[in-house]
């Protein structure tokens, strides 16, 4: 098991928290909860050890276009780059809008 750890500027508030997703084969679930920093601050829990530059890749990408000031928490059981990527714009609509 392994955890990372990322901190990203950010600037544009969230009204919600959002749980999105489940820890199975495959799969991740994301936490994501409204937060007065300056930052958004992303810990990562996985079994698959050794992704870091991947895990960096994606998260950069996301925070690059959504600097949610947020607290975010991932627990990972093989997600693709892709699935992660659907999870944040999921989590980030639930809580932005409510809606799952």
């Amino acid at each position: 098991m392994e955890t990372l750890v990322f901190k990203y500027k950010a600037d544009r508030k969230l009204t919600q928290r959002a749980h999105v997703g489940v820890v199975g084969s495959g799969d991740l679930e994301i936490l994501m909860v409204p937060s007065d920093e300056e930052h958004a601050h992303v810990s990562v829990r996985t079994g698959s050890e050794g992704f870091s530059e991947t895990w960096k890749a994606v998260l950069d990408r996301f925070f690059s276009v959504h600097t949610i000031q947020a607290k975010i928490v991932i627990n990972d059981f093989g997600a693709t780059p892709g699935v992660v990527a659907l999870r944040l714009a999921q989590a980030l609509e639930v809580s932005e809008n409510g809606s799952e």
